[in-house]
């Protein structure tokens, strides 16, 4: 062999040796920046996209100073005098109204009633109307009415009394009367409540207002 072909031969092993010690020194950085990191024997492929991880949504209800939501009237309140009243909503037909009223006892006390609340019909200045209070709905209209009896209310019982009128108009040189508010003593001299009602109370020019007497609830 001639010198200038052992010179090639010689070249030719070199560069193999090399690429070899080449690929080596990279595993080795490689192996040297993670010692944990085994060797990759996947095969090569496209990079796929890193996925992304989306926070969960902060809960803003246990943030300081959050508005919560309101309660809902007549659950959690209860007045000085340890009974809550409630306006029902009013019914309607043929010029026939009624409503209910339900007490409750939200105090510690038992509470006692009897016979037919007293009521004071008001203006939208809460200055009483000149309007007749009937005890029993008789002249009215037919409706059951207990009748005047001892009703004895634990906490958190109730009892009611029915509301009833008419909007008729017979006499067109009198004012009618559409008052939205009512307030309500459960037995004399008890504690006097003022009640919205729903769409007031249009009496007409009748001037009346019946009511039965207190019953517990059941």
């Amino acid at each position: 062999m001639t010198a200038h072909r052992r010179l090639r031969s010689a070249a030719g092993l070199l560069a193999v040796s090399l690429l070899a010690a080449g690929c080596g020194l990279s595993d080795e950085l490689d192996r040297e920046s993670d010692p944990g990191r085994r060797p990759d024997t996947t095969p090569a492929t496209t990079p796929a996209v890193p996925s992304m991880t989306v926070p969960a949504p902060v809960r803003t209800g246990a943030l300081p100073g959050e508005p919560t939501r309101p309660a809902a009237p007549g659950t959690t309140s209860c007045p000085a005098s340890g009974v809550r009243a409630e306006p029902g909503p009013v019914d309607a037909a043929m010029g026939l109204r009624a409503m209910t009223v339900r007490l409750t006892n939200c105090g510690k006390e038992i509470y006692q009633l009897g016979g037919y609340p007293v009521l004071t019909v008001l203006d939208e200045d809460r200055e009483p109307l000149d309007v007749q209070v009937l005890k029993g709905p008789g002249k009215i209209t037919t409706l059951d009415d207990p009748g005047p009896h001892p009703v004895s209310l634990a906490r958190g019982e109730s009892a009611t009394t029915s509301l009833v009128w008419r909007n008729t108009v017979t006499d067109p040189t009198t004012t009618a009367v559409n008052a939205p508010f009512l307030r309500i003593t459960p037995v004399e001299g008890g504690p006097k409540t003022v009640l919205t009602v729903d769409g007031g109370l249009d009496l007409g020019n009748t001037g009346r207002l019946g009511t039965t007497a207190w019953k517990k609830a059941g």
